[in-house]
C-alpha cells in the first residue's frame, strides 16, 4: 500500500496543529491605550511587541519599564497578525490571557456592598469592552460571562475597553446559572434587566442599598435566556421616556451600574 504523496508527513501536521494551538493560547492586543496598559500590568505575560517608530516614542516609558525589546516595524508593512481593519495605531503586543482567579476569590462580599455584572451570551467584543470600561469606572467587583457564546479576550475587546481589561476582572465561567447560584449563596441579590419588568431600576437600587447586587444582562435581541431568567431573584427595567425607547447592552450596563452604585 503506497502513501499518498500529496499528504503532508505526520510530523508536519503535528507541528502545524501545535502552532495553531499555541496561537489560540495567545492574544494580540493593539492600539496605544491597550498596549500601554498591558505593558504596565505586572500580571500580564508578554511575548512579543511590534511598534512603529512613532508608537515606540509615545510608549517609551512603558517599554523601558517592561524590559521588552520591541520590534520596530514599517507602518506600511506592519507584521503583527492582525485583522486588516484593525486600527492598531502602530502598536501591537502578543500576550497570554489574564488569570483573574475564581469566583469566590473575586466576588466574596467582604466589607461594603459590592456590585457585579453577569453577561448572558453577550458575544460582541465591542459591547463587552465597553461594559468592562463602565465596570471599572463604577467600581464593579467583576464582570462574569460563560466560556461559550460570550466574547473572549481579544484585541478588539481590549481596544474598546481602553485599558480597563488590565484592571477590571473579567471572569469566564463554565456555567452562568451555576455561577449565579454561587453568588446568591454569597449574599448577592440577582437582578435581571428586562424591558417588560414591572419594577424599575431606581426602585430596586433603593430597596437594596447596602446589599451585594448582581446585575444580569442578556444579549441584544434575544435578551435573557429562560434558565438565566429563572435564576434571577427579580427582574427590573430601565424606564424609557418613549414607548419604543431602548438601549444597547453596553449603554444599559452603564446606566444600571450608576444606579446600583450610587450612594454605596
Amino acid at each position: 500500500m503506497t502513501q499518498d504523496k500529496r499528504r503532508k508527513p505526520d510530523w508536519v501536521i503535528d507541528k502545524e496543529k501545535g502552532r495553531r494551538r499555541a496561537a489560540r493560547e495567545t492574544v494580540w492586543l493593539f492600539g496605544l491605550h491597550a498596549v500601554r496598559d498591558a505593558l504596565a500590568n505586572p500580571a500580564r505575560a508578554r511575548l512579543r511587541l511590534v511598534v512603529t517608530r512613532n508608537a515606540a516614542d509615545k510608549l517609551a516609558a512603558e517599554i523601558a519599564a517592561s524590559g521588552m525589546a520591541p520590534e520596530i516595524a514599517d507602518a506600511r508593512k506592519f507584521p503583527a497578525p492582525l485583522d486588516p481593519q484593525s486600527v492598531h495605531q502602530g502598536a501591537a503586543l502578543e500576550v497570554r490571557p489574564l488569570d483573574w482567579g475564581g469566583l469566590a476569590e473575586r466576588c466574596a462580599p467582604g466589607d461594603g456592598a459590592p456590585v457585579v455584572v453577569c453577561l448572558d451570551r453577550v458575544s460582541d467584543p465591542h459591547n463587552v469592552g465597553a461594559i468592562l470600561r463602565s465596570a471599572e469606572v463604577f467600581g464593579a467587583r467583576a464582570v462574569i460571562a460563560p466560556h461559550r457564546h460570550s466574547a473572549p479576550e481579544t484585541g478588539a475587546l481590549a481596544k474598546t475597553a481602553s485599558g480597563a481589561l488590565e484592571r477590571q476582572p473579567y471572569l469566564r465561567v463554565p456555567n452562568l446559572a451555576r455561577a449565579m447560584g454561587r453568588l446568591r449563596e454569597m449574599g448577592y441579590t440577582l437582578l435581571g434587566l428586562d424591558g417588560a419588568a414591572t419594577e424599575t431600576l431606581d426602585a430596586a437600587a433603593g430597596r437594596l442599598t447596602g446589599q451585594p447586587v448582581a446585575l444580569v444582562m442578556g444579549a441584544e435581541g434575544p435578551g435573557l435566556r429562560q434558565l438565566t431568567r429563572d435564576s434571577c431573584d427579580g427582574l427590573i427595567r430601565i424606564p424609557a421616556a418613549g414607548a419604543f425607547g431602548s438601549l444597547n447592552v453596553s449603554n444599559a450596563a452603564a446606566v444600571a451600574l450608576y444606579a446600583a452604585t450610587r450612594g454605596r
